[in-house]
C-alpha cells in the first residue's frame, strides 16, 4: 500500500522506514493509487513542464492584453525593463511568474499548479532555477513530483481552494510546492524540504483572495511574482538550516484554521478587499457593462 500523504511527519517516517526519497513515495502512489505506469508519470510530468515553460515564453513575446484591459504585457515590461533592482537573475524570475500568469489571465494554456489562479508560480521558479543551475528535466521532474506530494497534504489538511481558503490557499500552497521543490533540486533533504515548506506558509498565511471584478487578473497576477521571491527566500533560509521553528504540520493546520474563519467577502467572492474599493467597484462596473454589450439581442432581453 502506497503512502496515503495525510501529514508531512508520516511521509518522512514511510521515507525513512523504506529508504526512499520524497519524490519516489510520489511515484509510488501515483503507480499503486492511480494505476499510473512509471512512462505514464514520465510522460505527463514532462508534458507539464513543457507546458509551463511555454507560457513563459508566450508571455514574454506574445501580446497579452486582457479584455478588461487590467492586464496588459506587464511581464515583457518587467523582462525589458533597463533598471534592475536586484539582479539579472531575480529579473528574470519575476518576469517568469508574471509572464505564465498573464497567458491564463489572457485565457492561453497554463498547468494549474496547483490552480490556474497560482499558474506562474511553478513555472516562474522552476524555469530561473533550471537556468541558473544548469538542471535537467529529470532533476526539475523530481521536484514537479515533491510539489504533488506537498500540495496533497495542504489539500487534505487545508485547501488549495481561494473560494475555501483565501488566497494564501492557492499562491501561498503554489509557493510551498515551489519552496520545496527548489530545495530537492539542489539537494537538501528530508527536513530542509519541509521546512522551507513552513516558512513559506508562515509568510503567506492570512492571504485573502480579492478579485478585482471577479477576474482572477488583480491582484492575482502580481501575487504570482510576490510568490515566486517568496518561494526562492524560503528556499534559501531554509538550505541555510534556519529552521521555521514551528513545524510543518502545525503550520498547515495554521492555514486550515485561519482559512476557517476568513469571512466569506475574502475568499473569491470579489466583495472585499482590493475588490471592494472605488476603483476596484468602477473597474468592476465597466466589465459588466461590456459584459451586456458583447451579449446578443435575444440574449440580453431574457
Amino acid at each position: 500500500m502506497a503512502f496515503l500523504f495525510d501529514n508531512f511527519a508520516g511521509w518522512k517516517t514511510y521515507c525513512q522506514e523504506h529508504n526512499i526519497s520524497l519524490f519516489e513515495t510520489v511515484l509510488e502512489y501515483e503507480k499503486k493509487q492511480k494505476g499510473h505506469t512509471h512512462d505514464q508519470i514520465q510522460q505527463g510530468l514532462a508534458n507539464a513542464y513543457n507546458v509551463m515553460k511555454e507560457a513563459v515564453d508566450t508571455g514574454l513575446k506574445e501580446e497579452m492584453t486582457s479584455r478588461s484591459g487590467m492586464i496588459n504585457n506587464g511581464a515583457k515590461k518587467v523582462y525589458n525593463n533597463s533598471t534592475v533592482v536586484l539582479s539579472k537573475e531575480f529579473q528574470n524570475l519575476i518576469s517568469r511568474a508574471l509572464a505564465a500568469k498573464e497567458v491564463n489571465s489572457c485565457m492561453g494554456r497554463v498547468v494549474a499548479a496547483p490552480t490556474a489562479g497560482a499558474s506562474g508560480i511553478l513555472p516562474g521558479t522552476l524555469y530561473t532555477l533550471q537556468e541558473i543551475h544548469q538542471l535537467d528535466d529529470n532533476k526539475i521532474m523530481e521536484g514537479l513530483l515533491v510539489g504533488a506530494g506537498i500540495a496533497l497534504i495542504i489539500e487534505q489538511r487545508a485547501s488549495l481552494a481561494g473560494a475555501v481558503g483565501g488566497c494564501q490557499a492557492e499562491t501561498g500552497s503554489a509557493a510551498a510546492m515551489a519552496s520545496g521543490a527548489i530545495v530537492h533540486c539542489l539537494g537538501g533533504d528530508i527536513d530542509q524540504v519541509f521546512n522551507a515548506v513552513a516558512i513559506t506558509i508562515q509568510c503567506m498565511l492570512g492571504l485573502v483572495c480579492d478579485p478585482v471584478a471577479g477576474l482572477v487578473e488583480v491582484p492575482c497576477v502580481v501575487r504570482n511574482a510576490s510568490a515566486a521571491a517568496i518561494a526562492n527566500s524560503s528556499a534559501q533560509i531554509a538550505l541555510s538550516n534556519v529552521s521555521g521553528v514551528i513545524p510543518v504540520d502545525e503550520c498547515v493546520q495554521a492555514m486550515g484554521e485561519v482559512g476557517q474563519s476568513m469571512e466569506s467577502r475574502y475568499k473569491e467572492t470579489a466583495l472585499g478587499g482590493l475588490a471592494a474599493t472605488k476603483t476596484g467597484q468602477a473597474i468592476s462596473k465597466k466589465v459588466l457593462i461590456q459584459d451586456i454589450e458583447i451579449l446578443p439581442d435575444e440574449e440580453v432581453k431574457e
